[in-house]
């Protein structure tokens, strides 16, 4: 079975059910026994299956390889699952993500939403139902796995860094989710109370002027990146991250 660092599994052609077989998939856990549990199961459901168990390796397979879809932990220990799901969206990766948590608290669910996340199973789970989840995701999913990514951008969930020509510059949680957010859609006006939504805790009281404050600060950051895009202000409407 896959496991850090083996390679991805296939299971045979025979398989009953054969509609997702070629259905590639990263299951991103970084508990060693539940991570296999869920490589053996969904291998055996037909999918191809490979498991990381850090945020920072899930990106670099990434890098090497697209997945069509992802099994993410949120409770990653080098990295905040939500985040690795904007740094996804970021680099143009547009595969589903199906988030795995043990809080089912309404306010939990809804971040990983607004972080780019597209269903959620709550531990304890049953194995049957991460497989007819994943089928319905890739059946909407249309199969598209890049979409446009913000230039030469990307974002480090594991740092909480942004990384454009090999400089970094180190951002707050805050400002991390807002880069995330606007990297996610570039060239796209976010209104601003889509990235309120999107950096702060749901049902957080957030003025216009403490929105205007930190997208000030990001911009300062940006500048000390060479060639990073910039972030352009559409007025009485909203910020957008352009080239």
């Amino acid at each position: 079975m896959s496991c850090e660092g083996a390679a991805t599994v296939r299971f045979p052609s025979s398989a009953a059910d054969t509609s997702c077989v070629s259905a590639f998939l990263y299951v991103v856990e970084d508990d060693d026994d539940l991570r296999r549990l869920l490589v053996r199961s969904l291998v055996e459901e037909g999918f191809e299956v490979e498991g990381v168990a850090s945020g920072s390796r899930a990106l670099q397979r990434q890098a090497e390889r697209a997945a069509d879809a992802f099994v993410l932990d949120i409770g990653l220990h080098d990295a905040d699952g939500r985040d690795l799901c904007q740094a996804l969206r970021a680099l143009g990766v547009r595969a589903p993500v199906l988030f795995l948590t043990a809080r089912d608290a309404v306010p939990d669910r809804i971040s990983g939403f607004r972080a780019g996340g597209d269903d959620y199973v709550t531990k304890p789970f049953a194995l049957a139902e991460i497989a007819e989840r994943l089928r319905a995701l890739l059946r909407r999913g249309g199969g598209t796995r890049e979409a446009s990514a913000a230039p030469g951008l990307r974002i480090d969930p594991s740092t909480h860094s942004a990384v454009c020509a090999g400089a970094s510059v180190a951002l707050t949680p805050t400002e991390f989710r807002l880069l995330g957010a606007l990297a996610g859609r570039p060239g796209e006006t976010l209104r601003r109370l889509e990235l309120i939504r999107a950096a702060w805790p749901d049902g957080a009281i957030v003025s216009d002027n403490t929105l205007d404050v930190y997208i000030a600060k990001l911009r300062r950051k940006l500048r000390q990146l060479p060639a990073a895009p910039a972030i352009a202000t559409a007025h009485g409407v909203g910020y957008a991250l352009r080239e």
